[in-house]
């Protein structure tokens, strides 16, 4: 009887492993999607992913991480916890240049062009950080919102790039894809895991 139960027990785990294995990560687009990401001893979870294509030419793969899941997205921007957006470039027709300018596109589309100005300081530090070297395909940036510092840290291919002070900057920020009016309708329901 041992002799039976025995390569069933040994099936079972092999079963086990790899299905938690298959759980710790997604993959889109040749972009390998953590399931979760570690900050200042708290892990943030995948809410949702998604590809933002721009004239039928896929730009970007991104992910949304927080503290724990929602798919309220107005709860999202004024929630004050950790929390994070992963953009991994797929085109070298993506510059830094050209990533900031979509970025602003965004956010003003986001908050309207009479409020931008009040992030005028911060916009010009995103620009100095995304640009300290140009930007090529398969670079990632995380960017995660910190409550102790109220700050967003601005991190490329896992260094970190420097922070940018405020929470209504990050309402914002996070605004360019969670806003009631996003720059892609489609990769705003799938960061929220609207599918």
């Amino acid at each position: 009887m041992k002799n039976f139960i025995l390569p069933f027990f040994i099936l079972f785990l092999f079963i086990q492993t790899n299905v938690a294995t298959a759980q710790n990560q997604f993959e889109t687009e040749g972009v390998i999607v953590p399931r979760t990401i570690e900050f200042q001893n708290k892990t943030l979870q995948l809410n949702g992913f998604g590809t933002r294509s721009k004239m039928w030419v896929d730009v970007y793969v991104q992910a949304l991480y927080l503290t724990s899941l929602s798919q309220e997205a107005q709860y999202i921007l004024d929630n004050d916890t950790e929390m994070g957006i992963r953009i991994q470039i797929l085109s070298n027709l993506v510059s830094s240049k050209k990533l900031t300018k979509s970025l602003n596109a965004g956010m003003e589309k986001s908050v309207g062009k009479e409020n931008m100005k009040q992030f005028e300081s911060q916009i010009v530090l995103l620009e100095s950080m995304l640009s300290t070297e140009d930007t090529k395909k398969g670079d990632a940036f995380n960017l995660i919102y910190n409550p102790i510092d109220t700050s967003i840290w601005v991190y490329k291919n896992n260094k970190l790039q420097g922070k940018i002070p405020g929470f209504e900057f990050k309402k914002a920020f996070f605004g360019i894809w969670l806003s009631n009016n996003p720059v892609d309708e489609d990769l705003k329901n799938d960061l929220l895991g609207k599918f």
